[in-house]
C-alpha cells in the first residue's frame, strides 16, 4: 500500500514540476548552477534534453504505481531524482532530500511481492509476510523527520519571538475573520509552540494504537493547514499520505479490498498467515547495514556542533538536518571585480550571470558566495575590458563583495567585508572566519 501511495505522490510530483515550466525556469534558462561540495561534475544535460530524467520519472513512477519491473523502477527514479537535485542547490527543500532517501529505501524492500504486475506476471514470486524491519525503517525516517524537525524548533527566535512565523503570517491579514488575528504576535508564538509541539510528538501517538486515529486526525489537519498558509508544495501531502505507514496490517489490507473492487474484483486479500507463523532468522549483514544507515541519519543533523557561531547566521551544518521553516534571511550582495595589477575595480551585475532565485539563495549563503566568487574569477581572467579610449586584460582579476544580511526581521548586518578577496578562501567543509560575526 505504501508502494502505491508513495509512487503516486512521486507521479505527482514529477507532473505538476514539467507542468509549471520549472524545468526550463530553474534548469534550463540559468547559464550557471551551484553544486554541492564534491558533486560539482553532476552538470544539466544540454538544452532540452533536461526534460529526459522528468519524463522517466513519471514512467517509472507509473511502474511503481502498478508494481511491474519494481525494483528496476524505483532505482532508476532515484537516480533520476537525485540527479536534478544535485544540480543545483539553489532549489534545496528538506522534503526533496527526504524524497530521494525513501527512494532508496525502497530500493531495497519487498515492496513488489504483493498485489503488483510483477506476481501477476509470475516476476518475483508472491510473498504474503515480510520482516518486520522493513515496515519500521520506513516509520523511522518519517519519525526523524518530525522529531529532529522538533528538536530545531527549541531555539528563542522560534519560541519566544515567533520567527520567522511572525514575518510569513503577515501576508495572510486578507483571510476573512482570523486574518486579522493572524497579525498579532501572540499568534505567531502559539503557531510556534504548537508546531514544536506536533514535531515533538506526533510519532509516539502515532506508535500507540489507542492514539493513533487521535493523531492522525491532528497529521491532516496540521499539515492542511501549513499547506493553505505557506507555499511548500506537495510536501503536506507526502507527510499525510505517508503516515498511514504507521497503521496496521489489517488497516491496509482493507484499503487494498477497496482498490480491487474499484477494479472489479472480489478476490479476498486474506493471506492465510500472520507475521508470527513465518520466522525470519537476522542476518547479520542486514543488521549491519541498517544499523549504519539509522546511525548515520541520527549523526548527520548534529554536525553543526562541530562549528562556533550561529547556526542560522552561517549556515555551517545547516543542510540535510531537517530544519523545516526557522529561519527567513534577506540579502544585499554587491561584489566587485578589481586587477591586481592596476588596481582598476568595477561593480558587478549579478542579474548577468543569475537568475532571480540564485541571486536571492546566494546573498545569504557563504558557501555559495564562495562559488560564485571562484565563477566570476574564472569568467574574467584574460578578458579585455574598456575604459573610454583604454582597454587592458584582466591578468589577475579579485573578487570582493559588501553583504548585508537580515536574519529572521532583525537589522541587516554585515555579513562580508568588502576587505575580502574572495577567490583567496577555500570552499571546503571548514569555519569560514571571513564571515562578519552575528550580533544577536
Amino acid at each position: 500500500m505504501f508502494r502505491i501511495i508513495f509512487g503516486a505522490l512521486l507521479l505527482l510530483g514529477a507532473l505538476r514540476f514539467v507542468s509549471k515550466g520549472w524545468v526550463e525556469q530553474l534548469y534550463i534558462l540559468p547559464n550557471y548552477h551551484f553544486g554541492y561540495l564534491g558533486f560539482e561534475w553532476v552538470q544539466k544535460l544540454p538544452g532540452n534534453w533536461m526534460y529526459l530524467p522528468f519524463i522517466v520519472m513519471i514512467i517509472t513512477a507509473l511502474l511503481i504505481i502498478v508494481g511491474y519491473f519494481y525494483r528496476f523502477a524505483i532505482t532508476l527514479f532515484f537516480l533520476c531524482f537525485t540527479y536534478v537535485e544535485l544540480i543545483d542547490k539553489s532549489y534545496y527543500l528538506n522534503h526533496y532530500y527526504f524524497v530521494s532517501l525513501m527512494c532508496f529505501i525502497l530500493i531495497w524492500l519487498p515492496a513488489n511481492r504483493y498485489f503488483s504486475l510483477d506476481v501477476a506476471r509470475n516476476r518475483v514470486s508472491e510473498q504474503h509476510v515480510v520482516p518486520y524491519w522493513t515496515i519500521r525503517l520506513i516509520q523511522f525516517q518519517l519519525g526523524l523527520v518530525y522529531f529532529f524537525a522538533g528538536l530545531a524548533k527549541l531555539n528563542s527566535d522560534w519560541l519566544i519571538e515567533g520567527q520567522p512565523l511572525g514575518i510569513w503570517l503577515q501576508a495572510h491579514h486578507n483571510i476573512p475573520l482570523v486574518g486579522p488575528l493572524l497579525q498579532e504576535k501572540w499568534m505567531a508564538i502559539a503557531f510556534s509552540w504548537a508546531g514544536c509541539f506536533y514535531d515533538l510528538f506526533i510519532v509516539f501517538f502515532l506508535l500507540a494504537a489507542r492514539t493513533r486515529k487521535f493523531a492522525y486526525f491532528f497529521v491532516v489537519f496540521f499539515h492542511l493547514v501549513t499547506w493553505y498558509l505557506f507555499p511548500i508544495g506537495v510536501f503536506p501531502w507526502v507527510m499525510i499520505f505517508s503516515t498511514l505507514i504507521f497503521f496496521s496490517p489489517n488497516f491496509h489490507e482493507r484499503l487494498l479490498r477497496r482498490i480491487q473492487l474499484l477494479f472489479g474484483k472480489d478476490k479476498s486479500l486474506d493471506s492465510g498467515t500472520t507475521a508470527s507463523s513465518t520466522p525470519f532468522p537476522a542476518r547479520r549483514w542486514v543488521t549491519m547495514t541498517i544499523g549504519l544507515y539509522i546511525l548515520f541519519q541520527l549523526v548527520v543533523p548534529f554536525r553543526y556542533l562541530l562549528y562556533p557561531g550561529n547556526l542560522y547566521w552561517n549556515e555551517e551544518g545547516f543542510r540535510f538536518s531537517w530544519r523545516v521553516m526557522l529561519m527567513h534571511k534577506e540579502g544585499h550582495a554587491v561584489f566587485y571585480l578589481k586587477d591586481k595589477k592596476t588596481g582598476r575595480e568595477s561593480e558587478i551585475n549579478n542579474a548577468k550571470f543569475l537568475t532571480r532565485t540564485q541571486e536571492d539563495q546566494m546573498a545569504t549563503q557563504p558557501d555559495m558566495i564562495l562559488q560564485y566568487a571562484q565563477f566570476l574569477k574564472s569568467h574574467y581572467q584574460g578578458q579585455v575590458l574598456h575604459f573610454g579610449d583604454q582597454k587592458f586584460t584582466i591578468e589577475d582579476p579579485a573578487i570582493h563583495a559588501e553583504i548585508y544580511v537580515s536574519l529572521n526581521n532583525r537589522l541587516s548586518q554585515k555579513f562580508v567585508d568588502k576587505r575580502h578577496d574572495l577567490t583567496t578562501f577555500a570552499y571546503d567543509l571548514k569555519h569560514r572566519k571571513w564571515l562578519e560575526p552575528f550580533n544577536e
